[in-house]
């Protein structure tokens, strides 16, 4: 309860935000790195804070882009015996115990997420939102997915199998924009705002 309490607070000031999400593992020679870079300068001179998991990887290029760009970088960190330390580049942080109370922070204060490559934790997150999405427990936010090369086979696999077999409706792939273009990706986003204003989660998706 208490990490609720802190994040909900930390995090009740920061305004319009997109959140990130993308592989810990990521190098900074990467073309997804340098992407994430790009993208999150873009954001923050548009105003938006960025928000990602706190750590390595893609996570860092999106809080270097953001903080490079003047704007509010956030990381919400997890405290891991061994694996994950919170990058330099977050100028707000939070750290976590419970992945739990982390995931709800992480969605909460976003009208827009950024998927970049990353593995199960990456597609957890997109899944997870894009459940909250499609079931309208939360308004229809941009759910960007990044990189064409990575993501369109799962879209084919949705529209093979997901909709030919009648599990998910037909227009629900239509929810999801695929890109590889920063620029496009900011458009996206502030085409959203300048449509809803600023429009924020409702509290009972994730109170």
């Amino acid at each position: 309860m208490s990490e609720f309490v802190e994040g909900f607070d930390e995090m009740s000031h920061i305004g319009p935000a997109v959140t990130v999400f993308g592989s810990a593992r990521t190098k900074p020679r990467d073309k997804y790195y340098k992407a994430t870079v790009d993208l999150s300068r873009r954001l923050a001179e548009n105003n938006y804070a960025v928000i990602t998991g706190g750590g390595p990887g893609i996570m860092e290029a999106a809080n270097k882009g953001a903080a490079e760009g003047g704007g509010k970088s956030v990381g919400l960190n997890i405290k891991l015996p061994f694996e994950q330390c919170g990058n330099p580049y977050s100028n707000i942080s939070v750290d976590f115990h419970y992945f739990f109370a982390r995931k709800v922070c992480l969605a909460k204060y976003s009208s827009a997420f950024v998927y970049m490559p990353g593995g199960f934790g990456t597609m957890d997150e997109f899944f997870e939102i894009l459940t909250l999405v499609q079931t309208r427990k939360v308004p229809r936010f941009p759910l960007i997915c990044f990189g064409r090369s990575y993501w369109s086979g799962l879209l084919k696999w949705a529209n093979g199998t997901l909709k030919r077999g009648k599990y998910i409706s037909p227009e629900d792939t239509d929810l999801v924009t695929i890109t590889d273009s920063p620029a496009k990706a900011v458009k996206i986003i502030n085409d959203f705002h300048a449509k809803t204003g600023d429009q924020t989660t409702p509290p009972s998706a994730f109170a």
